[in-house]
């Protein structure tokens, strides 16, 4: 019995994890399958949420910035009003970029958020970060909190989706697959590209502050090492080109599935003998590779391909 409600437990860990990452997810499809901006800065914006989160619900510290206990759902807001805002300068300087100078741009200034993060030792107790961030629901019993926690993750990822698939579906979703598959044409158009651009950026922005700041209460504790590229960024990528670029039901499948597969291989490799123990975070990341270039020869568009509108979707 105890077996099973452990099981249940790793559960309801897999849903909320793979909720949160749905949230990042979500938000990059947005810059890259809706109009094919490649963010390479997702680790950024998702520690920025995080950070602005934790300081503004956490109660008054001696060892960073803190003391506003505002409550969980107004934090948040300002998490997404925030990342959004640094998304906005991000657009302004380096939207014009194209394909990997875009990515190598925005590479460089998550890096320089993270290092910012690490060394303000005041604003944020730097490499030591912030603890004892409220959790909702971590005062019920278990396994009650954890199953409201799941279920408030699992509830915003429902309404996200809603609200992106009225936008893929409405005259501005089309108008970025435009810019997307043929940005020339959508210039002579007639159409101002270069600020729908910084509109698809600043909302993917927004959403991965909002996965950043769910991060932080649900572990309840942020630090720098949550900007590492490879589990913010990297993993974000491999979720949504498993998943079905340009496909929200794939952004959401794809994130739920690959944190699972992640989650499995930590078990896989802490059987490993010897010096390959040691090195299981870049075993975990071989395997992550190598799964993805089996996905790519079996499923080259995702496990949910994106479906091209019609004109009856779009009235």
């Amino acid at each position: 019995m105890d077996q099973l409600y452990g099981y249940f437990l790793y559960g309801l860990s897999l849903l909320t994890f793979g909720g949160i990452y749905a949230m990042l997810t979500l938000g990059l499809n947005i810059q890259l399958g809706f109009t094919g901006l490649f963010n390479a800065g997702i680790a950024g914006f998702f520690v920025v949420g995080a950070y602005v989160s934790a300081i503004l619900s956490t109660a008054e510290s001696e060892r960073h910035l803190g003391g506003f206990d505002w409550p969980i759902p107004a934090s948040l807001v300002a998490a997404m009003l925030v990342s959004a805002v640094i998304g906005w300068a991000v657009a302004r300087i380096s939207i014009r970029l194209r394909a990997d100078y875009l990515a190598i741009a925005t590479l460089g200034i998550a890096e320089i958020l993270r290092l910012t993060f690490k060394n303000e030792t005041d604003l944020t107790n730097g490499a030591r970060g912030v603890s004892y961030i409220p959790k909702p629901y971590e005062n019920m019993p278990e396994p009650w909190n954890q199953i409201l926690m799941a279920a408030v993750v699992l509830a915003i990822v429902a309404v996200l989706y809603f609200l992106l698939e009225r936008a893929r579906k409405s005259p501005w979703g089309r108008v970025m697959s435009a810019i997307r598959e043929n940005e020339g044409s959508a210039r002579a158009a007639g159409k101002d590209v270069d600020r729908l651009r910084v509109q698809a950026f600043v909302v993917g922005a927004a959403m991965m502050g909002l996965g950043g700041g769910m991060m932080a209460h649900y572990l309840k504790f942020i630090d720098p090492n949550a900007a590492d590229p490879t589990t913010a960024t990297f993993l974000v990528f491999v979720m949504l080109i498993v998943g079905g670029s340009g496909n929200n039901k794939g952004a959401i499948l794809g994130a739920i599935l690959m944190w699972t597969i992640w989650s499995a291989t930590e078990i896989f490799t802490s059987m490993l003998p010897g010096d390959l123990a040691i090195r299981s975070a870049y075993v975990r990341v071989f395997l992550i590779g190598l799964m993805l270039q089996i996905m790519l020869q079996k499923f080259p568009d995702g496990l949910l391909p994106e479906k091209r509108l019609q004109s009856s979707d779009s009235r």
